[in-house]
């Protein structure tokens, strides 16, 4: 099983970002726009933290992606310190069709598992995930 899992990981992982790529987003990026979709708008130290990167490569991200107008900076409304990061109006328009199109294409690869299967693969997956994360 330990093989197994060792051979599937990596060849997931470059299959998934070749689709990514073929969307104009790499790990990274796509790590930082799901962060921001998923519990709103942050600073930079939470992105920088929760990707587990150093502050010189979470503003590299950043600038990337405000240069590609998926995100704006905001200046924090308690902290003069800090800048919170949102995602802008193009995500909606641009991306998530593009999030769509890879949802879908990554349901294509698991379209020969039965719907026990996927449950039980999902359930696997949840109980693997909640150990790894303490």
């Amino acid at each position: 099983m330990v093989e197994l899992l060792w051979s599937f990981a990596p060849a997931y992982q470059r299959w998934s970002e070749s689709l990514l790529a073929e969307k104009g987003l790499s790990p990274q990026r796509l790590r930082i726009l799901g962060s921001i979709h998923e519990r709103g708008p942050r600073i930079m130290s939470e992105l920088k933290k929760e990707l587990g990167v150093t502050a010189t490569n979470v503003t590299a991200l950043v600038d990337s992606l405000e240069k590609d107008g998926l995100v704006v900076r905001r200046r924090h409304p308690t902290d003069r310190r800090a800048t919170v990061i949102e995602l802008s109006d193009k995500v909606m328009t641009e991306l998530s069709p593009r999030c769509t199109e890879y949802k879908e294409q990554v349901a294509e690869l698991f379209s020969d598992l039965s719907d026990q299967e996927c449950k039980m693969f999902v359930k696997t997956l949840e109980k693997l995930w909640s150990r790894l994360q303490g």
